[in-house]
């Protein structure tokens, strides 16, 4: 019986993202994440078939882990308090979860996702519809709660945060506590 593998899937995603990071899609190579992990280059292929698979887990799990955390907090608070909570959320999770924000904040054009493995483009149209019917539902719950139109809720549950985050991962600075109190003060006038 063989030894079990002393790094997971997960031990390279991290890596890549931390990669990507700080230099880019470009610095995201198998031999770049290997180094990164301390590992020969085959223990990465044993994982990923090559780039584009790398690439594709990357993005899947960060926008899966993104949109499951950011759920529950909506789903948490559904109300007008909800959506200022989860719209500083978004700003205190890019800042506590840089790497991952930069993912994130570069979208999925930049993982060149018609170069992925077709499982991997099938997860992400499931992704996709998944995190659209979820997004319709809460909207829905929002409207219905407080009063409001669709497009004010998400102005101020996706757009404001998005925008107040971005000026910021475009630079690679991480938003600070400040945009939090900013972008919380801003969601509550548009949810008064």
């Amino acid at each position: 019986m063989g030894r079990p593998p002393a790094h997971s899937p997960d031990d390279f995603v991290d890596a890549a993202v931390r990669l990507f990071a700080a230099g880019g899609a470009r610095a995201v190579t198998m031999t770049s994440v290997a180094r990164e992990v301390g590992v020969h280059s085959g223990s990465v292929y044993h994982r990923f078939p090559g780039r584009p698979a790398l690439l594709a887990a990357m993005w899947l799990r960060t926008e899966r882990r993104f949109h499951q955390r950011l759920l529950r907090v909506v789903d948490e608070h559904p109300g007008a308090d909800g959506v200022v909570r989860a719209s500083g959320w978004i700003v205190d999770w890019c800042r506590d979860n840089a790497g991952e924000a930069a993912v994130l904040h570069a979208g999925v054009r930049a993982f060149s996702p018609d170069t992925w493995p077709a499982a991997a483009r099938a997860e992400l149209d499931e992704n996709t519809a998944v995190r659209d019917r979820e997004v319709a539902r809460v909207t829905r719950t929002l409207r219905t709660r407080t009063g409001r139109d669709a497009d004010e809720v998400l102005l101020a549950l996706i757009d404001l945060p998005i925008a107040v985050v971005s000026r910021y991962l475009a630079r690679g600075t991480v938003p600070p506590a400040s945009a939090t109190r900013l972008t919380r003060r801003i969601a509550k006038l548009i949810m008064s």
